[in-house]
């Protein structure tokens, strides 16, 4: 009777299961990988990793006891030597299993199994996958990266219009300048008449400044109101 016995006995007797996992275990340590039925890798993954953990304090003790599994001389030697150096590291996890179809005939599952540091392929493209990892950039940055590039130009516009504006203002000032210096040159008058002149004329240059500037300050009002209702239309 099989009464709580859950593990697969592959259709064989005990005596023949535990000589098929030796000597696959044995193959596996001597040549890395080994082509298999899924069911059998499944089985000797639970037979083989156990025995390499035990390899990782190099005994006498643990010596005879992975000889008593294997019956293997040079699978002992390997394991010990050269396996555990690049394997004993690892907390766990020494094989790998790779699905490779199905078999032609019964259809059975077939896969190769490996040891995992010995497949330089995958550790290469492990090395470049660390080397080449972005992180995505969420939707909110994306679009808030958006937004300030369109408003980059308006910003520019801006700041043309402010400029454009304090050259006219210097132009008007330069201009009431010249007409000063040339009032000064102008044929001579009576003090008196030229006093008054020019009072009137600085009393008339600063009320036509005031309302230049007060019309630029509307006009820039006006703009500001505009790009704001189109934002907010946006």
């Amino acid at each position: 009777m099989r009464h709580r016995k859950s593990f697969n006995h592959l259709g064989r007797t005990s005596a023949h299961r535990k000589a098929m996992l030796s000597n696959m275990a044995a193959s596996l340590i001597l040549h890395k990988r080994i082509n298999t039925t899924l069911a059998k890798a499944k089985e000797l993954r639970t037979y083989v990793e156990p025995l390499i953990t035990r390899a990782k304090e190099d005994s006498t003790h643990n010596r005879r006891i992975v000889f008593a599994e294997l019956q293997n001389k040079e699978a002992v030697n390997e394991l010990f030597r050269d396996v555990v150096v690049k394997i004993g590291e690892r907390p766990g996890g020494y094989t790998r299993i790779l699905k490779t179809g199905t078999r032609l005939g019964d259809n059975a599952e077939m896969c190769m199994m490996e040891l995992v540091d010995y497949n330089e392929n995958m550790l290469q493209d492990t090395d470049t996958k660390k080397k080449s990892t972005r992180r995505r950039r969420s939707r909110k940055k994306s679009t808030e990266e958006a937004k300030m590039v369109n408003s980059k130009p308006q910003e520019t516009k801006k700041q043309e219009k402010e400029e454009e504006e304090a050259k006219t203002l210097e132009e008007t000032t330069e201009v009431v300048d010249n007409n000063e210096s040339v009032e000064e040159t102008s044929s001579p008058k009576t003090e008196e008449t030229t006093t008054d002149k020019k009072l009137q004329d600085e009393v008339k240059q600063s009320e036509e400044i005031v309302e230049d500037e007060k019309e630029v300050a509307a006009k820039k009002k006006e703009k500001e109101v505009e790009e704001k209702n189109k934002d907010s239309e946006k």
